[in-house]
């Protein structure tokens, strides 16, 4: 009766906790909801994200690049290839934008005095819509035969400004795309100076001299490239951008910083007195809905245990388990000379690993997990029963383990000699001999083949980082620690689960939606590429505060044309590798994409790779060929037999378009579960 009371005692403290919290939020109304409310520029155009006016909004009202000014005549102006454009309209629903040229708007607008330029687009932001637009050429300085040939094009309002307008080098001509086609067949060329202007297309409309201002007029379309908001405008909310996490974030009216507001539809209970009944109602569901968890939560574990328990003291009657063998503790002891410190070669986040000698010679490297509780036993018996299923040239083999009633849980691998990745790109081996390229794009590949090989098995490694994967002395790969590793079941597409895995390569899509697919693997692949590139750590908080994520670093280099800035001097040395460093690059870009459905299965990533260290194209396509036929499975083709028809039939182009659908990645100071 005494613990009953207690128990009522305290529920009801925090149900009034409760309660009192969530007056007091819902009293409060978020600033930056007020902030980013869409506002306008003159009658005409509703600015709204991912748009913003600048010195009206916040830059975090918006996307980055996306920023518009208010000219003197209250026309919104966009600044494109340093090029100013009045904004005519924006179509949210298609993600298009109508833009002028802002110095045509003057009526004593010539080309003559302007001197417009060549509209120059990257792949990050904008891109003309070639659906709706065609283009004006204007060309000056050409040769007399030239000259002649485009006289009937001749703007000759510019002969009037020209001091030497009987010089027909200095005349100046305006066309169609089209047209001036023609006579280059023609002419073969020959003018100096030559600008292209996006237009919308007219049909019917024969440009000249006279009327191409009005043609101009028309103004062009464009699309945007930008990471979606519409669930936070559909649940109430507004969207924002923040550029600490490089992600979009949702300001809604009684509370800051959230993915999304409330379900769509979902009504507000207007008065008072309902909300509390309300409140009160959910107050109590929650504490009778936590006493039940915590109930069969308890009654789980005791029934898990048991089941564990019951499998260790089998291994006390058997000298193998899953098909390894199972060591006792004294004979694991006596290999590392009772875990001496000097035998040390590394530690992680669920135990450390020693160099060991078997008695009957074997070098080995012996995992000892830091604690012996139900959750190290669980993560125990899953690496076990993981590795002794997979067999392949590319993953760690596993020679065995203790039983579970051992006085520790001791893990017993091959040993791998030459360190892992991360210390030959920023460890202890990086100075002495740094890699060559040649040997990155060998790891990145073998390392790709074995998390293809994974995927195709059902299996999400879950912790890929350059830590985990080990060189022997020829510098193949030996990808290893499978402690976080996850079956992932046929019928369904991911597993939701609390985020697991090393700051600086968790997929930020699972560390906000809890759901671990495949592709958590290519994001945290994706940080590896950056690594082998760059040889920078995935996380370094000596870096400035926006670079200390490596993956938010590459990304912004990436964006701003600044790979230059991101490679490894030791690589840029050498200008044969440039054009494969900068596909890598891009591939890598890929994989770090926000949203997952974006990202590149690891077996188009895999022939990407190949494809770039394979110049001859009847080299690819007799790869992939074989690699679609491959035979059943066997120890001899060491397991990528098991890609059940996942590869590719051939490898994607290595010149798409390097934009980010919203370029996530966990802040330095992320919580992640072990």
């Amino acid at each position: 009766m005494k613990k009953l009371n207690n128990t009522l005692i305290i529920s009801s403290l925090l149900l009034l906790l409760l309660l009192f919290i969530l007056f007091k939020h819902s009293s409060c109304t978020d600033p930056w909801f007020n902030t980013c409310i869409p506002k306008h520029c003159g009658d005409g155009v509703n600015i709204t994200y991912p748009f913003f006016i600048n010195n009206k909004q916040n830059s975090s009202c918006g996307y980055p690049g996306f920023q518009l000014n208010c000219n003197n005549n209250n026309h919104p102006i966009l600044r494109v290839s340093e090029t100013d454009f009045i904004v005519k309209h924006i179509d949210t629903n298609t993600r298009k934008i109508k833009l002028q040229y802002a110095a045509i708007s003057s009526n004593s607008f010539q080309f003559c005095q302007s001197k417009l330029r060549t509209l120059k687009l990257g792949p990050i932001r904008f891109e003309v819509d070639n659906s709706t637009t065609t283009k004006l050429v204007f060309v000056s300085n050409c040769t007399d035969k030239v000259s002649r040939v485009l006289d009937r094009y001749r703007i000759t309002l510019c002969d009037n400004n020209n001091n030497n307008s009987s010089n027909s080098n200095s005349r100046e001509f305006i066309m169609s795309e089209s047209d001036w086609n023609n006579t280059r067949k023609v002419s073969g060329g020959g003018c100096g100076e030559v600008v292209e202007v996006p237009v919308e297309a007219v049909d019917g409309v024969v440009v000249d001299g006279w009327n191409y201002t009005k043609v101009m007029e028309l103004g062009f379309w464009m699309r945007w490239i930008a990471a979606d908001c519409g669930e936070c405008e559909r649940s109430g909310g507004r969207c924002g951008f923040n550029m600490t996490a490089y992600r979009p974030i949702c300001f809604c009216e009684d509370r800051p910083y959230q993915l999304m507001c409330q379900p769509p539809g979902k009504l507000k209970p207007k008065p008072k007195r309902r909300l509390l009944i309300i409140l009160v109602a959910i107050g109590c569901a929650i504490i009778f809905a936590l006493a039940a968890a915590i109930f069969f939560t308890i009654r789980a574990y005791k029934r898990k245990f048991v089941t564990y328990a019951d499998k260790s003291r089998e291994l006390e009657d058997t000298s193998v388990y899953f098909g390894v063998s199972v060591f006792s503790y004294a004979e694991l002891q006596d290999a590392t000379e009772h875990f001496d410190s000097s035998k040390e070669l590394g530690d992680g986040g669920f135990g450390t690993v020693y160099y060991g000698k078997l008695r009957d010679g074997r070098e080995v490297a012996v995992k000892r997990l830091y604690e012996h509780n139900y959750k190290r036993v669980q993560q125990f018996m899953n690496e076990v029963e993981i590795l002794t299923r997979l067999r392949h040239k590319n993953l760690v083999s596993l020679y065995g383990c203790t039983s579970r009633r051992s006085r520790e849980l001791l893990l017993v691998y091959e040993y791998i000699p030459n360190g892992t990745i991360a210390d030959h790109l920023h460890g202890d081996r990086a100075k002495d001999s740094p890699l060559t390229w040649q040997t990155r794009m060998k790891i990145a590949i073998e390392t790709a083949n074995a998390l293809v090989y994974l995927h195709a098995s059902e299996i999400i490694h879950r912790d890929v980082k350059t830590n985990n994967i080990l060189l022997d002395n020829n510098y193949c790969v030996k990808v290893a620690d499978f402690g976080l590793s996850r079956l992932l079941p046929n019928d369904v597409t991911h597993v939701s689960t609390a985020p697991q895995g090393t700051p600086g390569y968790v997929d930020p899509k699972y560390y906000q939606c809890y759901q671990l697919t495949d592709k958590s693997d290519v994001y945290s692949f994706g940080v590896v590429l950056i690594e082998l590139i760059s040889s920078k750590p995935a996380l370094d908080i000596s870096r400035s505060r926006d670079e200390i994520v490596l993956a938010n670093m590459a990304i912004n280099m990436i964006q701003r044309c600044a790979l230059d800035e991101l490679i490894d001097p030791f690589l840029a040395s050498d200008q044969d590798t440039e054009k494969m460093i900068q596909q890598v690059a891009e591939l890598a870009f890929r994989c770090l994409q926000f949203d997952s459905e974006t990202r590149p299965a690891m077996n188009e990533v895999l022939d990407v790779l190949k494809a770039i260290r394979v110049e001859d194209s009847d080299d690819i396509a007799e790869l992939t060929i074989a690699e679609s036929k491959l035979p059943p499975p066997t120890p001899e083709n060491e397991g990528v037999e098991l890609l059940k028809g996942r590869i590719t039939t051939s490898p994607v182009s290595v010149t798409a378009k390097w934009y980010s659908t919203s370029s996530g990645s966990i802040t330095p100071n992320a919580s992640v579960s072990n």
